[in-house]
């Protein structure tokens, strides 16, 4: 059997000059960044695979399946075929079925991709679905199909995201696990896995540029590659994003684990993500397809967002409720202990205290007010609560003041934090006497 595999080769020129190949065969490693589930279909054996990676990978069903009526991989529309790569179920048709020609049940993937927009590939309405008779004499016109009783064991396995990947042949000591197989696979995993910790990483750092709003975040894209696939100007896009790195006092973004499978001469990472700036919060799936150029370096050609509601905005806040209390600590030890200099290093040069605009007007109130007879002596916070606003994080809580003269308040505090890399600014605080 001929095995195609993208492991270290995957940066050297051959995929570089990559044109679709009739075929795909993929050697499925029990790789770390696999996602927790995945379906294969494996259109030589005519078999669809559910997996779930539970080390090692396992099968949790497999089921006969039918494929295109024209062998090889799919390149335009109406050639009958079905693609082979990296997909994602999108949803499920719930509009009436042709039962006789899809059954009860049908799946879209995402045909065509990003890669697939690079290179050319034309065509649409790739589904896994069934078939109103036994699939065993039949062909379908580019779809994947499976029999009416498969698709209702595995529709609850096809929700909007799941990955799908779709080659010739699907080679992994979890389908087959014979001597020969576990060779192959032993053979491909430490340079499948060296390319997967590095797409992790690359992606981490991704992240990173963007909420730090750098520069840097550019040159993780190849711009003419992204143009292609993407239908939109790199340039534009480009703009876009400088403009609102400019205009952006601030952008968080979280993410979470970083799931990785390999295509026909490209990669695909994806992760759950939260964005957090001052002019919108929004959170759902990140997709991000890579590949080499000329220099073997894997780059950004092509993206997907899908919104959803994962909750990771109430994550987000629990997340940084504690480096929110610490610095509230710190902001009120450097207080109590009537420390100037360390005091006013919490507030942004723009900061609003109270009626006092500025950092030199705030430093002026407090000359004013901390004399030698005057000195903070105790200050105090209870009920202390945090809570996401636009512009930041809406800090309040009960406040109890002493100093040196006897003097002594009791009120409510209020302040608005703006992120700064790892920490915290003040943006403006205001009291209120209780």
């Amino acid at each position: 059997m001929r095995i195609l595999t993208l492991t270290a080769c995957v940066l050297t020129a051959s995929l570089l000059s990559f044109r679709p190949a009739p075929a795909w065969e993929l050697i499925l490693t029990d790789d770390a960044a696999l996602p927790p589930a995945l379906v294969a279909v494996d259109k030589g054996n005519h078999t669809l695979f559910y997996l779930e990676k539970r080390s090692p990978l396992t099968i949790e069903q497999a089921f006969p399946s039918i494929h295109g009526q024209v062998e090889g991989d799919k390149l335009e529309q109406g050639d009958l075929r079905t693609p082979e790569g990296v997909y994602f179920v999108i949803g499920k048709i719930r509009g009436p079925l042709d039962f006789e020609e899809y059954g009860s049940q049908a799946y879209p993937l995402n045909y065509p991709n990003p890669v697939d927009k690079l290179r050319g590939k034309t065509g649409g309405g790739i589904w896994i679905h069934s078939k109103g008779r036994p699939i065993a004499t039949q062909t379908t016109r580019g779809c994947i199909a499976v029999d009416l009783a498969d698709i209702d064991a595995l529709a609850p396995h096809l929700l909007p995201g799941t990955p799908v990947v779709v080659a010739e042949n699907i080679v992994s000591d979890a389908i087959e696990p014979s001597a020969e197989i576990k060779a192959d696979v032993a053979a491909a995993a430490p340079a499948t896995e060296a390319v997967t910790r590095l797409l992790t990483e690359r992606t981490e750092d991704w992240n990173r540029a963007w909420a730090s709003r750098s520069a840097a975040m550019f040159d993780f894209y190849d711009s003419d590659a992204y143009t292609r696939a993407q239908g939109e100007s790199f340039s534009a896009f480009r703009t876009q994003k400088e403009q609102l790195f400019q205009r952006l006092p601030w952008i968080q973004i979280q993410y979470g684990e970083i799931n990785v499978l390999q295509g026909p001469g490209y990669w695909v990472s994806w992760f759950r993500q939260y964005y957090r700036a001052p002019n919108l919060s929004t959170e759902g799936i990140r997709r991000l397809y890579w590949q080499p150029v000329a220099n073997g370096e894997l780059r950004i050609v092509g993206m997907e967002w899908l919104p959803q509601d994962l909750g990771m905005e109430r994550a987000y806040l629990d997340g940084l409720a504690p480096s929110v209390v610490a610095f509230i600590e710190q902001w009120r030890q450097a207080w109590e202990r009537g420390d100037l200099e360390a005091y006013v290093s919490f507030y942004a040069q723009d900061a609003i205290q109270d009626r006092q605009r500025g950092l030199d007007a705030i430093i002026a109130r407090k000359n004013r007010t901390w004399t030698e007879r005057k000195k903070p002596l105790a200050v105090q916070f209870s009920g202390l609560r945090v809570r996401l606003e636009d512009r930041g994080v809406r800090v309040d809580m009960t406040q109890l003041y002493r100093d040196t003269a006897g003097y002594q308040d009791k009120g409510t505090k209020e302040m608005l934090l703006y992120p700064d890399g790892d920490s915290w600014r003040i943006a403006s605080e205001t009291w209120t006497a209780s």
